[in-house]
């Protein structure tokens, strides 16, 4: 794994040197100089994470060093070093750009934390930024069942406020997409977003994952960590399964919800941040506040605008367009050019209940894709548990080998009008046909021209007829 870059500008070499030496020591790839043009220079091969510069470099000042390296398409992070006679200087590098400043004369441990901080920071930008472009390719939420529209309503309106917010429904369903959507749509969107799950770590490693432990604090805390509530500051943290918290992590969090501090593991003093909240939960945390599981204090904290959502199986009017979806997403990923989906294979996906919701549909449409040989998926590459639910959906439409053809358009432009709420365009875009034609059959088939046509071919085909 490659080691975060350093670049050490400092006005006098052989303090330059040492620093260089010394973040060496402690894991980074460091190269110093000992002026701006100097360091400037170095930029275009070494790629710093992040640059180390004197705030009194000679005819240069911190906001020109960080504008010459946006011009140099650099996003490194700037730390600057002041004396502490000139702490007027880490006011102006601030306020040029800079992330943080420390005072000299410097402490090589001190260095390295401010270092880490910075460089954690700048990796949670790239992945924000990394997670727009994903969303501005595939949406977060699809689909137009009145549950769900609700629901994205709600985001659309809490999004631009600091409101914290509590996003309940099955595990699948996206709670983790909305928790996206909503610091996407928000003034917060330029700032971090930070996961956790919570009910992937233990109470002790949970603490110390979310509000950070101090060196010392316990056997094998061997340096200081930064919470992910510190790293989230600015910005918003998604706690996922938030009903799995631990007692002593939920008086932790609704002091963060209450005061917007919190101590370290092991820490004394009081850590500030300025963090949106937003958690998910399969469980009813009603019912947990009931069953004395979960603290009323931070239940009410936590649920000051609730978005539900909707299981799939509540909503498998949605599925085509879903389908649709993610055909475009991972066809494109997997270089293949497919249109659609056969009335077959649709039929299964119809007649599966989907016990993992979204997240589960779009793993079985991933992995058709992916074994897919044609330009359509077809039933045969969907997974054999949706195998036994087209049977079984086959079985109960009635129709049987020898229907006529139009029979089964008839039964597949019907049945897919009732999945879809009885929208013709999304029938026929299911269906890979047009609105026209799916409005033509609809008459046909309130006219009665499904008798005449069947007389029709038993007089062109009177052998057929008979034989059926």
């Amino acid at each position: 794994m490659r080691r975060d870059r350093i670049l050490v500008i400092d006005a006098n070499p052989l303090d330059g040197a040492a620093l260089r030496a010394a973040l060496c020591e402690r894991g980074f790839d460091a190269v110093d100089a000992s002026t701006a043009e100097g360091g400037l220079s170095l930029v275009p091969s070494f790629s710093p994470a992040a640059v180390l510069a004197d705030a009194a470099l000679p005819g240069c000042d911190l906001a020109a060093l960080t504008a010459r390296l946006r011009e140099l398409r650099s996003d490194a992070a700037v730390v600057a070093t002041v004396s502490l006679d000139r702490i007027e200087d880490a006011v102006r590098a601030m306020r040029g750009g800079a992330e943080s400043y420390l005072v000299r004369p410097l402490d090589p441990a001190q260095v390295a934390i401010v270092l880490e901080k910075v460089l954690e920071k700048r990796r949670l930008r790239h992945d924000s930024a990394a997670l727009r472009q994903r969303l501005r390719a595939r949406s977060a939420v699809v689909g137009a069942a009145p549950e769900l529209q609700a629901a994205i309503e709600v985001v659309r309106r809490v999004a631009p406020t600091k409101a914290t917010v509590l996003v309940v429904g099955e595990a699948g369903t996206g709670k983790e997409h909305v928790a996206e959507a909503i610091h996407e749509a928000s003034p917060r969107r330029d700032r971090p977003f930070v996961r956790v799950n919570c009910a992937a770590l233990s109470e002790s490693l949970l603490e110390s994952e979310l509000f950070g432990h101090e060196r010392g604090a316990f056997a094998d805390a061997d340096g200081r960590k930064i919470g992910r509530f510190e790293l989230a500051d600015g910005g918003t943290i998604y706690l996922d399964e938030v009903g799995r918290l631990a007692p002593s992590v939920q008086v932790k969090l609704l002091r963060v919800l209450q005061q917007g501090d919190f101590e370290r593991v092991g820490g004394s003093g009081a850590v500030h941040v300025d963090v949106r909240v937003v958690a998910g939960s399969q469980r009813d945390l009603a019912e947990e506040v009931r069953a004395a599981r979960f603290r009323d204090d931070l239940y009410y904290r936590l649920n000051v605008v609730s978005v539900a959502l909707p299981p799939l199986r509540e909503r498998k009017g949605d599925i085509p367009a879903l389908v649709n979806h993610f055909l475009d997403v991972h066809a494109r990923a997997a270089g293949k050019e497919i249109a659609g989906v056969t009335p077959g294979a649709l039929s299964a996906l119809f007649a599966y209940e989907w016990p993992g919701n979204v997240r589960e549909l779009e793993n079985v449409i991933e992995a058709a894709v992916r074994s897919a040989g044609g330009r359509e998926l077809g039933a045969e590459d969907l997974p054999p548990v949706l195998h036994g639910a087209r049977a079984e959906d086959a079985g109960a439409s009635g129709l049987i080998p020898g229907a006529s053809l139009f029979e089964i358009e008839r039964e597949a432009i019907l049945r897919t009008l009732e999945q879809v709420g009885g929208s013709t365009a999304r029938a026929a875009e299911v269906l890979g046909v047009s609105v026209r034609k799916i409005q033509y059959r609809l008459k046909e088939y309130r006219s009665g021209a499904s008798a005449r046509r069947r007389a029709v071919a038993e007089h062109a085909f009177p052998r057929v007829a008979r034989a059926r």
